[in-house]
């Protein structure tokens, strides 16, 4: 099948009971089993439970993997991939990663001897750099949250196989419509399905697609051993959102290439980080290897923190509110929000200022937003 039509039909299994279209919920804690010894594969909703194992289908089928593994949220996902290392292991991570995902490394994980470093991976000398005998494991945003730095993933995937280590992509901003790191020699791929793959702010949720039968097997043990698992409800959901990701993430991409070009010409605006423009330092990268840019922006205005706080207080159609990916358009003030437990000099020393502003453009009309962008600019 074309991508179009696994991203419709790959979860749409008709209900061999029933012959429903739209696959029954298996809201339940446990099964009964045919007798002791013999099931069908299912005895407790936290190690498996059929709607949440057709989503993972479902993902797995869209992002070209072999597996699919769903948990209770993005961060939850992260946090069981690094259970696969060992204390006194060394990670590489992108410096421009979401606020929560450094949050997790730097006050959580560097309790149980976890070492990470933190390079701009748009520089492949610098995570080459950044490389120890330790280190088992290269971890990549792109486009990363908030900047919308672009990793070249075929120099990483060099580095990380030379080096033999793992390679894992947070491909979140990108989803499977426009990028698929496993194409580029990635061992995982993690998405926050509360983005744009539900779309639709209705669930928290995350994923982690692989090829690797080996990674798997562990993930699919933490996953049953820890718990974190998505909700037979909230897998359904997510199910319903993504029969229409391809047609949802065209508007997106759309919408947001005109959104930054406005932005770019706006005389208030000092800077526009949006993959899609020519100016952008990412555009040649994100051309190679992506289908399209997707839909979140971030740009900084000439009045720095006040001009920034006025705009996301006197937007309109825009909800102030952290999260992104859905059709609403949303508007995040990262140091306040998003990056909040990320230290000041942190934050400034990779770009990340207090007066950036955050943009996940809807698909709503273009031209409202951008007449909503432009009214709140008008006093900034």
């Amino acid at each position: 099948m074309k991508f179009d039509t696994k991203v419709v039909r790959a979860s749409s299994i008709p209900d061999p009971t029933t012959g429903s279209v739209v696959p029954p919920i298996h809201q339940t804690a446990t099964y009964v089993l045919e007798e002791v010894g013999k099931d069908k594969g299912f005895d407790y909703t936290r190690a498996s439970n059929p709607t949440r194992a057709l989503l993972e289908h479902h993902l797995a089928e869209i992002e070209g993997a072999k597996y699919g593994i769903c948990f209770s949220s993005g961060m939850s996902a992260v946090d069981s991939v690094l259970k696969i290392l060992k204390s006194g292991d060394h990670i590489v991570c992108s410096d421009d990663v979401y606020g929560g995902v450094s949050r997790h490394f730097n006050e959580v994980l560097v309790n149980y001897g976890l070492e990470f470093s933190y390079v701009n991976t748009s520089n492949p000398s610098e995570v080459e750099k950044a490389i120890k005998s330790n280190t088992k494991l290269l971890w990549v945003e792109t486009p990363t949250n908030p900047l919308l730095k672009v990793t070249d993933l075929d120099a990483m995937n060099k580095i990380a196989k030379e080096n033999k280590i793992l390679f894992g992509v947070d491909s979140t901003f990108s989803t499977p419509v426009f990028l698929k790191p496993l194409e580029f020699g990635a061992d995982i791929v993690m998405h926050s399905t509360t983005k744009y793959l539900s779309g639709h702010n209705q669930i928290i949720g995350g994923a982690i697609l692989t090829d690797n039968e080996d990674i798997f097997n562990k993930m699919k043990f933490i996953q049953k051993t820890i718990g974190a698992v998505s909700s037979p409800f909230d897998c359904y959901l997510t199910m319903l959102g993504l029969r229409t990701l391809h047609l949802r993430m065209e508007r997106h991409n759309d919408n947001a290439q005109a959104v930054a070009e406005y932005l770019e010409s706006h005389d208030k605006v000092s800077r526009v980080a949006y993959p899609g423009l020519q100016s952008d330092p990412g555009h040649e990268i994100a051309k190679k290897q992506m289908k399209g840019f997707s839909g979140m922006i971030s740009f900084e205005l000439k009045g720095g923190i006040p001009a920034g706080k006025h705009v996301m207080n006197n937007v309109k159609l825009c909800f102030l509110a952290e999260s992104l990916g859905a059709v609403e358009s949303m508007i995040t003030h990262p140091a306040t929000m998003t990056h909040a437990d990320v230290p000041a000099e942190d934050r400034h020393a990779r770009g990340l200022t207090d007066g950036l502003v955050r943009l996940s453009v809807g698909i709503e009309d273009k031209e409202d937003i951008i007449e909503d962008l432009k009214n709140a600019l008008k006093h900034a």
